[in-house]
């Protein structure tokens, strides 16, 4: 099981430069990768090519860019653009967002969202390869190619909790990235639905990434009241809630790994037991080294 960090934008005047530096001390640190979300502030794809492109070796993932807002063949001309620019090291994480979002912020209509991945996806992944879009759906068209230079073997991974999105990140996308999914639904729903439709589609074992909130402590209530209050909204947002209640807890302060080393240690293993290939940690623990320490110990 690989290792990654989940970051986020720094404050202060020269945000990019305190993104390159935080990729940069992952990178120094030994971990495989860094994942950015996209949400309201930076555009995490432009993001990652301008910081990242200064620090080399790292893998860089987005966590997830929502599709509404954008074509797919302008997603994926953005997605080339940013790939070449980190020598082919881009990870494309894609995800629905949520219909309070698309909706009540967007306008779009929120009908239907598989099938409007299923059509996303079937112009996304011709272009990123290097081949033709040649589809015309229910809701999107595409029917062009790009010459967008660089390499066109970049991972796709889609945000995929329920069942018929899980199929697309198996038969069409390159695996699936995760958050707020505990081990028990990594086990018995997620690893055996995506990886059961890509080995029928013929393709390559896909992968599963795993991002979870992480504080190394021995006050574990603390850190649980934390990260309760901190990721509250996400017990409330339909599809987080439902991968919650299969997993069999109140709220995200149950999935996060909180504990003293032995305890984080055991959670992180559990996960990769359930058949994730890479866990993406969320550091929020107070500032005082422990956690990033104990994670650097596991690489």
């Amino acid at each position: 099981m690989r290792f990654g960090l989940m970051i986020n934008e720094p404050k202060g005047p020269d945000v990019l430069g305190g993104l390159r530096e935080r990729i940069a001390r992952a990178a120094g640190d030994g971990f495989s990768s860094v994942w950015m979300s996209q949400i309201f502030s930076l555009d995490a794809l432009t993001a990652l090519a301008v910081a990242g492109s200064q620090v080399p070796g790292i893998e860089l993932g987005t966590g997830v860019v929502p599709t509404y807002p954008r074509h797919p063949a302008a997603l994926a001309q953005q997605a080339l653009t940013a790939n070449a620019a980190l020598d082919g090291r881009l990870v494309l994480g894609i995800g629905l967002s949520h219909q309070i979002v698309i909706e009540g912020m967007y306008g779009y209509s929120f009908d239907r969202p598989a099938r409007h991945m299923r059509e996303y996806l079937s112009i996304l992944m011709p272009l990123v390869r290097g081949e033709n879009a040649d589809f015309e759906g229910e809701t999107l068209t595409g029917k062009l190619g790009l010459t967008t230079p660089g390499p066109r073997d970049m991972p796709v991974l889609i945000a995929a909790l329920a069942p018929r999105m899980l199929r697309l990140a198996g038969e069409v996308a390159d695996g699936t990235v995760l958050w707020m999914t505990g081990p028990r639904t990594v086990a018995e729903h997620v690893a055996p639905a995506v990886t059961e439709a890509a080995r029928a589609a013929g393709r390559p074992a896909p992968r599963i990434v795993c991002a979870l909130p992480v504080c190394v402590t021995d006050d574990a209530d603390a850190a649980r009241a934390l990260a309760a209050e901190r990721f509250e909204v996400y017990g409330h947002l339909p599809s987080y809630r439902a991968v919650l209640d299969r997993e069999g807890v109140a709220g995200p302060a149950d999935v996060a790994i909180v504990g003293d080393e032995d305890a984080v240690s055991a959670r992180i293993e559990e996960l990769a037991k359930a058949g994730v290939t890479d866990f993406v940690a969320s550091e929020y623990s107070s500032g005082d080294g422990r956690t990033r320490e104990f994670l650097k110990s596991l690489l």
